[in-house]
């Protein structure tokens, strides 16, 4: 090809987005308005748990709603597990004495059972991606201690097999989610899962743990990202705590000053 000639126009050739207020950007937005409608009349809202019919969309039933314990104080301040009566600000429970965790603090929105176990399945196993967002407005609310000063969401990440089996990261979409929501930038790609395991259901906890040893890390160069900053790890549901416990183990070694826990739903022990 002559070096004067133009270069051919590639189908992959990156075109600008619309200028924000601009003629096209308005009517880009109003045929985005039109089509929601669209969608809206073809397939009208429904909950997403039981598929009632719902007036508007992102919602769940009253149904499902009353089906969801939501977590709230009094609570273990390191691990988030709710206590039967106040004891106190500060007060630990006796498993984060008796297992003190990798991590600062815990929290999560809901207990795992009833409409919050399907909804978490749906997301997980479904490709209901639209839950992230419906999700993520419930972590919201229950991490904003910890969202309030944080640098950084960090998901839990999948081993690159099991992300192509399933075709996305859960834990990934949550944070994707509460980023929009939050304002906290998320990075799903600093940690990494370079180990393949097998699935954390029906392990005891001394057995996650073996099973995660040595899957999860940091790269090299990617360490100055964490290092000094305020760390969120985010992920769908916390169960025994081992994979928590891993990946903040990973996150601690890259320099983190900080590391936090925020889940859509946790395994609460019975009082």
């Amino acid at each position: 090809m002559d070096a004067a000639s133009p270069a051919p126009a590639s189908p992959y050739r990156f075109v600008p987005p619309a200028r924000r207020g601009s003629r096209a950007w308005r009517g880009s937005r109003a045929w985005r308005g039109v089509l929601a409608r669209m969608a809206e009349i073809v397939y009208p809202p429904a909950c997403p748990a039981c598929a009632r019919a719902l007036a508007e969309p992102l919602g769940l039933c009253a149904a499902c709603w009353r089906e969801l314990t939501f977590l709230e104080r009094p609570w273990c301040a390191r691990l988030g597990i709710p206590f039967p009566v106040e004891m106190g600000e500060g007060v630990l429970s006796a498993e984060a004495i008796a297992n003190p965790p990798p991590y600062d603090r815990a929290r999560a929105a809901v207990a795992y059972e009833g409409a919050a176990r399907v909804l978490v399945h749906k997301l997980k196993y479904g490709d209901r991606m639209d839950l992230a967002a419906v999700l993520a407005r419930m972590m919201l609310r229950a991490g904003r201690e910890i969202l309030a000063d944080a640098d950084l969401l960090v998901p839990v990440p999948l081993h690159r097999g099991r992300l192509w089996r399933r075709r996305f990261n859960q834990a990934a979409a949550l944070s994707a989610a509460l980023s929009r929501a939050s304002g906290v930038p998320a990075d799903p790609l600093l940690l990494r899962r370079v180990k393949p395991t097998r699935t954390q259901v029906g392990l005891t906890r001394p057995q996650r743990a073996s099973n995660l040893s040595g899957s999860l890390l940091v790269p090299k160069p990617l360490r100055p990202r964490v290092a000094g900053r305020r760390v969120v790890l985010v992920d769908d549901v916390l169960t025994t705590g081992a994979t928590a416990d891993a990946c903040a183990r990973a996150l601690r070694r890259a320099g983190a000053a900080r590391i936090d826990v925020l889940a859509f739903a946790r395994v609460v022990p019975e009082a």
